[in-house]
């Protein structure tokens, strides 16, 4: 490894631990997702999942499922960073699980070039999809 990728992976795992504990923030009760929007060595956005603003902070019905409403932390940093004066073109994803096929169009739409995550959903074709978008993938492998 070069020092740059050295500098670049302590980065990255500075970014995903703040991305963790961003997490905690979320109501869910199965599954608490966090997510920060880096650009230029800064924060742009961040987001967790949960309940549309103005909603109860339940995610999960009666039957623990989750509520067809829910946002991704994903798609709630991006629709953030859509009402603010900032741009996610160019920028880095780092989210404490892999992105959802539709979070990931919205990767794409968004100009995001680098979506680092830190664990694997049980389907990964979200993953697949931002690959096919040229757009590269980091699996930053969660050790605590």
């Amino acid at each position: 490894m070069t020092e740059s990728t050295d500098k670049q992976r302590l980065l990255d795992q500075r970014y995903m631990r703040m991305a963790r504990i961003w997490a905690e923030n979320s109501y869910c009760v199965r599954r608490k997702v966090g997510a920060l929007l880096v650009k230029d060595k800064m924060i742009i956005s961040d987001g967790y999942n949960g309940t549309p603003s103005g909603f109860e902070n339940n995610c999960e019905d009666e039957n623990n499922q989750s509520k067809p409403y829910v946002l991704h932390a994903e798609a709630n940093a991006i629709t953030k960073i859509a009402r603010s004066n900032n741009s996610s073109d160019g920028a880095t994803l780092y989210v404490t699980a892999s992105p959802c096929m539709e979070c990931s169009k919205l990767i794409i739409q968004a100009g995001i070039k680098r979506v680092v995550y830190g664990e694997k959903y049980r389907i990964m074709d979200g993953v697949e999809l931002l690959e096919r978008a040229g757009i590269e993938v980091v699996f930053l492998e969660t050790k605590e």
